[in-house]
């Protein structure tokens, strides 16, 4: 094995952007590791357990956003547009901080731990924050909001390196 790296691909501008290389085909998760897949699930449905499901929603979209995860932002947006949630709102969940009437503070205290966490590497997770999700959220409630926030990363990197496609979702 080399450390060799692979030369910067070109960016795609004008009409490159509609015609967008096919991909190569990648494992599929489900079938190749079911097992963990399906732990994995068990794991979601626990953690989703008692929360809100509009909250439920607002920290899986604000994690596959700072993930970059376009399959798990499109579900998820979909998702929250099925179970009522307004346009409005979902265009204000990128910007929460500065939209911050969008939002109550229970959600607030949920979006920035979210951003925390998705982020750990930039600063682990602020005692402030932390602190304010605590305000928010009995023990139980703030471990299963945890939980959320680790699964929806999970799920973005298996959607992100397994190569899924936006709008393929087969739920």
């Amino acid at each position: 094995m080399t450390n060799e790296t692979q030369p910067a691909q070109p960016t795609q501008t004008g009409d490159d952007l509609d015609a967008a290389a096919p991909r190569t085909p990648r494992v599929d998760f489900a079938k190749a590791a079911p097992k963990a897949f399906k732990a994995l699930i068990g794991f979601d449905a626990a953690a989703r357990e008692g929360l809100d499901h509009s909250l439920v929603e607002l920290v899986q979209i604000r994690s596959s956003q700072l993930n970059k995860c376009a399959y798990c932002l499109h579900m998820h947006t979909t998702d929250a547009r099925k179970a009522g949630e307004s346009e409005e709102r979902l265009h204000m969940v990128a910007v929460w901080q500065e939209a911050a009437h969008f939002f109550t503070a229970k959600e607030r205290a949920a979006l920035a731990l979210t951003e925390a966490v998705t982020l750990v590497a930039q600063g682990g997770v602020p005692d402030e924050v932390y602190e304010r999700a605590a305000r928010h959220f009995e023990a139980d409630e703030l471990a299963r909001l945890l939980a959320l926030i680790f699964t929806i990363n999970t799920w973005n990197r298996i959607a992100i390196s397994t190569g899924k496609v936006p709008g393929t979702d087969e739920r």
